[in-house]
This record gives structure tokens, C-alpha cells and sequence, in this order.
């Protein structure tokens, strides 16, 4: 069988690491060297016998011969080129860190799946067999539950600030240098303690030392919990020497692994230390390998290139991801972001090229009367909901959402304390595409529901957004005990200054909307274009909110049938609903105060039914019955995850017919 072509993006010291483990391969030949310089590419060549030297990455991506690209820049550049790599149709092994944030993970996933191609982040010792043997002995209660993780990777590499360890620029600092791996391998325990093949700490706090002159973490200590009540705790530095090695502690005893991370011999064995409680000695277990750490590793590469991904204790996509969140958590925790991760940074889209609709995008779009640009018929949620870093997560999913051929993005006043504003605004500023995009702006919500706060508030929006205008101005809630006319007056002073294009509200009745527009239409002013209220096929239960309105029931979708009035429809998915909805699963209390009802279980039967039949997720089918309403809509999604946005977007290429919408609904 013929070996696996490999080039190899960098000519650093870990990619001459990986060089010699690849030549040791059982699976695997080098065949190009990709660098930023002729010279550098060659010197490397020469030292590794390379056939092929290219003075560019871009130039290595080209070359036809290659199958899989090791990446081995330094960190901040690792997101650019597994994009890249992903977009060039190369098999993708990425140094760890995968990426330097959580937000920048997802997007590099995404063009993997996008692109067809197998991803694995680069942390060597979780394919070899001696940390399988570990997750095999936790799983197998070899030291009963597990209770404390211990688990270090530091060392002292000099100080000298401008250098790959220390430098902000370079993403220097301990967490992603080495903390990653003390994370990961938490994580693979606490995973492996409770039946699963990583699990996710549900909480993170942290301590450590950001250099006055090196400006990055030198030094921290971080203490996780996870699920079962096991914690755990991790060091990490690059200007101190600690013990590199992991302990776990559990119930009926503890395991010592004195090599974890390159997975040498100790007293001339690769071994693990187990000791019960009711034995005097430790005893070994030794593990049996003559293949190098990195030649296994790269035959793992090779194994599931097919599957794309490969299984545990190997990074999975998943793992990765929940070990991005967790270094997001600790940095957080000790104030380290870098400079482009700051919400005041101009920062550019991931793969360092311009944010344009891919061909062959499946959005469609919709008009309103007074925005001459197209609105897309999904509409991005702001809210920024589970992000730890606001600008790259804001960033990520802006991108992503206009690559998607997304226009219009909603936001509000009192998101995030403002924050969802900002982040959307130097977005804006940072892309350049003010006039491509769509801004749908709410406030003047409870209690500063009057004319005053309205126009206050909005002056403070359009200097968050850094724009002159908004496209839609929503009012977020309505104040019954101040005449219609007196917000239509005012609304339409901005209005008439350019500082809205047009206007509509949120959770307002049909009734308040009719007054509302009678009153324009006495005085010759703009009415109420839009109206912002839930409507999703499931029925709201309860109110979300206070002052939260559903517009669902058959009396009000005669009305926007009749008035065919759009409706940007929010939790249009039922927050979950009907991917997370069942009868047992009651964790989630808000989901079962606001969905949970026998009818919705019967409209949640109905969709899953309907989703076999039509090949698609009952998400698809769910979203499908906002959008093929006989009234133009706009629902609003709210991903958390760059997956739920493309997992959302097949329900654009969904047709339900009028017998169709009634039997969801159960009105057949």
C-alpha cells in the first residue's frame, strides 16, 4: 500500500520534531516543506531529504502531491492556514493549540466539514498508548471514583520577551503554550471517570502571574470542577520548573503517570503507578511500544483520514472545542486576552481574507418597505449568549452568518450591557460593510419605556454601532400609560433626520399596532412597518420574559395574513424546544416553564415524524413552518455554536404546503 503524502507548513523546531517521528512512520512519507522563505525551505529540505521546497505556504498548498498538511506555525497563525489548508482540500494535522480561542476553533471545524477533509489537533501524546491505557484503567474504576486531578506542564525556557514564549504577538504565555495540555488530559479523565470520552468543567477559576514586561500569563495555577464532584487542578508556566507529571486520586486509590506528556520511559519502562488504598506498594503497569510518539501519531492521521475525525483518546472536533472553551475560561480568569481578542481591537476575519457570500449559498431574502438592501429571511441573534471573549465569538459568527449570504442582524440597547452594540459595531468598522448589512436596533425597554429614555438610549446605540443610522428601530417593550401618539411623534423625528430608515416594535400588541398607524396615518408620518413578537410552532407556555408577547395563535396570523405585515420572529426555534424537548429531560427549567404542554409534545411528534419523511432534523422542519407562512417573516436565530448556524440554514430549501403548516400545528 502507498504511504500518505505529507507536507509539512513551517520549519520551526516542532516541525522538525514531527519530521524525524514521520520518518519512523508505519504510514506515512514527507514529501514537501512549505516556508516563508526559499531559504528556509530548503535548509529544511535538505535536513529531511524533502523532494519538494516551497518558498510559501500558499505555494505547499498547491502542490498536488500532498495529501495532509502538518501545521506547525506559531499559534496565532494556526487558524488562517487550517482554514486554508481546509479550503486547498488537504487532511489537516494542527499543532495544538488548534487555534488561539474557542471562537477561532469553530471556524477552522467548520471549513474542515465544509471542505471534506480530516482535522486533528496536535496533541501527540493522546494517541499514544500508554494515555489509553490510562482512560481504560479510570474507566474501569481501577482506583475506584475519581475524586482530585493533578496535573502540570511547566518549565523555565528563559526570559527573553521577544521570543515565540513570551511574545503577545506570537501568542506566548503558559495556558496555550503547555497549561493545554494539563486541560486536556483533566478533561480525558473526568470524561473517562464518568463513561465518556472527555467531559467539559462546569466551573473555572484561576490564579496567575502576567509579566509587567512580557505582558502574557509566565506563570498560573487553575482550579476546575466537573460533573460527578471531581476536581481538579492545573499548572502550568514557561519561566518556572515544576513536576511534569499527572495524579489522579480517587475513592480506592491513585494513579501516578510520571511521563504524561511525551510518554518516556521511567527506570527504563513506560509505565503508570497504580496504587489501591488497601495495598502497601504501588504496582506498575508498563506499556509495550518500540513506535515513536510522533510516528504514532501520525499513523493515528492516517488510520481515519477517511472518517475525518479521529476516535478517543485521539482529539475528536468535540474535544477540541471543549478544550478551547476551558483555556478561554482560565485566561479569562487571570485577565489574559490578547491584543486582538479586546473588544476596542480592529480585528480581522480568521482566514485573513474578505467576508463575501460564498457561491452557492442557499439565503433567501425578503424586503421591507424603507430599506432598499436585501434582508435576509434568517436574521443573526446578538445576544452573544455563552461567549467568554465578546469580539472573536461576535466576530466568528458575523463572518460566518455573511459568508452564509446573511445580511440582517438583530440587536438591543440592554444586550450585554451594551455590549452586544459595541462588539457589532467595531465589527462593522473592522469589515468595512456598514452599507451590505442590515441593522435592526431595539430599546426603550421597561422601565425606560417614555419618549425621553427612547431617544437617549438611541443616541448611545448609534455611537456603540459607530454608524448614523439604523435600518429598522424597534421599540423593545410598549408603556400603556403613554399615548401611541407620543412615541410616533418621536419616532419620527429620527426618522425624518435620517437616523432611522424605519421603524417598527417588539412585544406590542396588535391592537396597540393598529392605534399606533392610525395615528400616522392622521398626521402624515411613518407607521410601523415590522412587528418583533415570539411565534415559533411551539406554543409559548409561558411568557419568556415580563412583557414578552406571542403572536402564534390563529387570530393574529389571520391578522398578518390579512395586513401581510412582516413579523421578525424571536425564539422562532422555541429556544431548543425541538432539539432538546422531551418529557424526562428536566435540567433546563426555563424550557420546561415556557414549551413544555402535551400539545407541544404532540407538535414535537409530529415534527420528528415529518423530519424522517423529508430526510432533514426536526429543527429543519421547525424553522421551515416560520418561514412558510403565507405573511413574510424573519426568524430570528441565536446559535451558540457555528454547527447551529449551518445546521439551521437547509430549513431555507424547505416548501410546507398549507395542509402541511395545519398538521404541525395540529389544526388538522
Amino acid at each position: 500500500m502507498s504511504k500518505i503524502a505529507w507536507g509539512i507548513l513551517g520549519t520551526g523546531s516542532i516541525a522538525k520534531t514531527f519530521a524525524k517521528g514521520l520518518a519512523t512512520s508505519k504510514t506515512g512519507q514527507l514529501v514537501a516543506v512549505g516556508s516563508r522563505t526559499p531559504e528556509a525551505a530548503d535548509k529544511f529540505g535538505a535536513e529531511f531529504n524533502v523532494p519538494h521546497r516551497h518558498g510559501s505556504y500558499e505555494a505547499l498548498l498547491a502542490d498536488r502531491e500532498v495529501q495532509v498538511v502538518y501545521i506547525s506555525t506559531p499559534h496565532p497563525m494556526h487558524a488562517e492556514w487550517a482554514i486554508k489548508t481546509a479550503e486547498a482540500g488537504k487532511h489537516i494535522l494542527c499543532e495544538k493549540p488548534l487555534t488561539m480561542n474557542h471562537a477561532e476553533a469553530m471556524e477552522v471545524i467548520e471549513a474542515a466539514h465544509r471542505n471534506d477533509v480530516f482535522l486533528m489537533e496536535a496533541f501527540m501524546y493522546r494517541c499514544h498508548p500508554q494515555t489509553a491505557k490510562l482512560a481504560e484503567l479510570i474507566r474501569d474504576k481501577a482506583i475506584g471514583e475519581v475524586r482530585v486531578i493533578q496535573a502540570t506542564f511547566s518549565f523555565h525556557g528563559g526570559f527573553n520577551p521577544a521570543s515565540r514564549l513570551l511574545n503577545p504577538a506570537l501568542g506566548g504565555g503558559g495556558i496555550l503554550d503547555v497549561g493545554c495540555y494539563c486541560a486536556s488530559m483533566s478533561r480525558l479523565i473526568a470524561g473517562a471517570a464518568v463513561g465518556k470520552d472527555f467531559a467539559d468543567p462546569i466551573e473555572v477559576k484561576a490564579t496567575g502571574y502576567i509579566g509587567d514586561i512580557s505582558g502574557v500569563d509566565e506563570y498560573t495555577v487553575a482550579a476546575l470542577k466537573f460533573p460527578g464532584n471531581i476536581v481538579a487542578e492545573l499548572s502550568t508556566g514557561v519561566q518556572v520548573n515544576q513536576d511534569n507529571m499527572v495524579r489522579v486520586f480517587g475513592s480506592e486509590g491513585n494513579i501516578v503517570v510520571p511521563s504524561p506528556w511525551f510518554c518516556g520511559p521511567t527506570d527504563g519502562r513506560i509505565k503508570l503507578m497504580v496504587k489501591r488504598n488497601d495495598e502497601k506498594e504501588a504496582r506498575e503497569v508498563v506499556i509495550e511500544t518500540d513506535e515513536g510518539l510522533y510516528s504514532i501519531e501520525a499513523d493515528t492521521v492516517a488510520a481515519h483520514l477517511a472518517q475525518r475525525q479521529a476516535p478517543a483518546p485521539a482529539m475528536s472536533w468535540d474535544d477540541s472545542l471543549g478544550n478551547m472553551r476551558t483555556l478561554d475560561a482560565w485566561r479569562v480568569a487571570i485577565g489574559m486576552l490578547y491584543a486582538d481578542e479586546k473588544h476596542t481591537a480592529e480585528r480581522p476575519p480568521s482566514h485573513r481574507g474578505s467576508i463575501q457570500p460564498r457561491s452557492g449559498h442557499n439565503m433567501r431574502y425578503g424586503s421591507i418597505a424603507g430599506i432598499e438592501k436585501p434582508i435576509s429571511r434568517l436574521v443573526m441573534g446578538t445576544m452573544l449568549e455563552g461567549a467568554q471573549l465578546l469580539l472573536p465569538h461576535g466576530a466568528a459568527f458575523f463572518d460566518n452568518f455573511v459568508e452564509a449570504g446573511g445580511t440582517c442582524f438583530d440587536t438591543a440597547y440592554i444586550y450585554g450591557g451594551g455590549m452586544s452594540e459595541r462588539v457589532i459595531g467595531q465589527w462593522l468598522k473592522s469589515r468595512g460593510n456598514r452599507e451590505e448589512v442590515v441593522i435592526l436596533a431595539k430599546g426603550a425597554h421597561t422601565p425606560y419605556c417614555n419618549p425621553k429614555d427612547l431617544t437617549a438610549q438611541f443616541l448611545e446605540t448609534l455611537d456603540r454601532l459607530q454608524t448614523d443610522y439604523v435600518d429598522l428601530y424597534m421599540m423593545h417593550r410598549d408603556n400603556l400609560e403613554i399615548p401611541v401618539g407620543e412615541f410616533m411623534d418621536v419616532l419620527n423625528e429620527h426618522v425624518q433626520a435620517g437616523r432611522m430608515r424605519t421603524i417598527g416594535v417588539s412585544n406590542w400588541s396588535i391592537e396597540r399596532v393598529e392605534e399606533a398607524n392610525a395615528y400616522a396615518q392622521s398626521k402624515g408620518l411613518m407607521g410601523f412597518k415590522a412587528l418583533s413578537n415570539n411565534f415559533s410552532l411551539a406554543r409559548m407556555v409561558s411568557p419568556i420574559w415580563a412583557g414578552s408577547i406571542s403572536t402564534a395563535d390563529p387570530e393574529s396570523r389571520a391578522w398578518f395574513t390579512k395586513s401581510q405585515t412582516p413579523l421578525f420572529a424571536w425564539s422562532s426555534q422555541a429556544r431548543g424546544f425541538f432539539v432538546r424537548g422531551n418529557p424526562n429531560f428536566t435540567a433546563d427549567a426555563e424550557l420546561v416553564r415556557c414549551w413544555y404542554s402535551e400539545d407541544n409534545f404532540q407538535r414535537l411528534e409530529r415534527v420528528q415524524e415529518m423530519a424522517r419523511q423529508k430526510g432533514v432534523t426536526p429543527i429543519n422542519i421547525a424553522l421551515a413552518y416560520v418561514l412558510c407562512q403565507p405573511f413574510p417573516t424573519f426568524p430570528l436565530i441565536g446559535p451558540r455554536a457555528l454547527s447551529e448556524t449551518r445546521t439551521s440554514l437547509p430549513a431555507l430549501d424547505i416548501e410546507l404546503s398549507p395542509e402541511e403548516l395545519r398538521w404541525l400545528n395540529l389544526e388538522d
